[in-house]
């Protein structure tokens, strides 16, 4: 009996590392149709009696704006380019200031939001943060940087039933995300961290205040170029 479980597992956790791996691959070359987040958040709004809204349009990365690109780079993972999916400094800070403070601080890279957007569930625990990593480390294994922010600017939340820079841009400023100015693509950046509490536009004073940091930083950070740092 003990034989048969222990070659069921083996079996089921075989299983699981060749499923991952293949929905890895083939999201290095396909949209991303849906993720997780976008499934829950769809069931929240129809079982709480709320308008179900989903807007969710893919965009090629040629098709949105580099200055939402290095906006999202400037206000979520500075090193998005030169880490390997983890960025070991802004870990070792979040725990510091983590001991010093009642108030948490993530250190979630880019590379490992975008594994736990399309992969995984958004609720916090041990299990999904060990998940994230492998995740974390086989988009890196077989994503290009460059693939990582195409997908990552397609799937993330950006407002309420807003999925994407394309719905995004149409949402908050009436128009393609290849358009987007440096201030609006900061704008965007700037709600991030919380986009169902905060809008893009109108801004409040806080968000205002954030994307004129953002756009400081992307001033400071020059153009943005894959192929010079990312040897994929």
């Amino acid at each position: 009996m003990i034989k048969k479980v222990f070659k069921f597992l083996l079996k089921m956790i075989g299983w699981f590392f060749a499923i991952s791996i293949a929905l890895v691959i083939v999201f290095k070359w396909i949209p991303v149709p849906a993720t997780p987040l976008m499934v829950i958040r769809t069931v929240q709004q129809a079982t709480s009696g709320e308008d179900v809204v989903w807007k969710h349009d893919w965009e090629s990365i040629d098709n949105i704006s580099k200055n939402l690109q290095l906006a999202v780079i400037c206000s979520e993972d500075q090193n998005f380019l030169n880490h390997h999916g983890f960025d070991m400094k802004a870990i070792e800070k979040a725990i510091e200031h983590n001991k010093k403070s009642k108030r948490t601080r993530g250190a979630s890279t880019i590379s490992q939001q975008t594994a736990k957007n399309v992969f995984l569930w958004p609720h916090r625990s041990w299990l999904r943060k060990g998940l994230e990593t492998y995740f974390t480390f086989l988009i890196e294994l077989f994503w290009s940087k460059e693939r990582i922010m195409e997908v990552y600017l397609n799937s993330i939340e950006m407002g309420n039933g807003i999925y994407g820079a394309e719905a995004a841009a149409q949402h908050w400023f009436k128009k393609p995300a290849a358009k987007l100015t440096s201030y609006q693509a900061a704008a965007i950046a700037a709600v991030l961290p919380s986009p169902m509490r905060y809008r893009a536009n109108p801004a409040s004073a806080y968000i205002q205040g954030r994307q004129v940091w953002i756009v400081r930083q992307m001033g400071f950070f020059g153009k943005l170029d894959y192929n010079k740092k990312d040897d994929k």
